[in-house]
């Protein structure tokens, strides 16, 4: 462990999912989280008694009230990464393909962080809206979080 940072006293498993759509291209979550800006992938934590499938379609439901599939599995964090929101956590993240079984009834924007003033006013909500980022235009600096950049990496290639 090297010294830059704390010791963390837990671990925090996350698991997120990529869609893509030949035409749209990836779809992702754009945040407001903490008074902060985060373009990620759609996911969330583990709970205890669930598997990693079964989390990323209950917060797919939560997220999107979209049925899903999970599909093949994409990366899986392999270094040690410190929670952007809890110092003491440290954060494994997993990433698998995502397909989308029913016609998507989601509200996505055009722009990046479609969010009204009084939906950020208050540091301590928390708001989110949907986009896509086409496949020619997705860049590693559209995301905020070290693991959705390795991803996004990925992606690209």
């Amino acid at each position: 462990m090297n010294d830059n940072h704390s010791t963390p006293s837990s671990i925090s498993i996350r698991v997120y999912g990529v869609v893509k759509s030949e035409i749209n291209g990836y779809l992702v979550s754009d945040e407001f989280i903490k008074g902060a800006y985060f373009t990620k992938f759609i996911g969330g934590g583990l709970e205890v008694g669930e598997g990693t499938k079964a989390c990323l379609i209950r917060e797919f439901k939560e997220e999107t009230n979209l049925d899903v599939t999970i599909g093949e599995h994409i990366y899986t964090t392999d270094y040690f990464q410190q929670s952007a929101f809890n110092s003491k956590q440290q954060i494994i993240s997993i990433y698998y393909w995502v397909n989308i079984n029913e016609p998507i009834n989601l509200r996505i924007s055009s722009k990046p962080f479609d969010f009204s003033f009084e939906q950020t006013i208050d540091s301590t909500t928390q708001s989110q809206s949907f986009r896509w980022i086409h496949s020619r235009q997705l860049k590693v600096d559209d995301f905020q979080l070290p693991i959705d950049k390795i991803v996004a990496k990925i992606l690209m290639q």
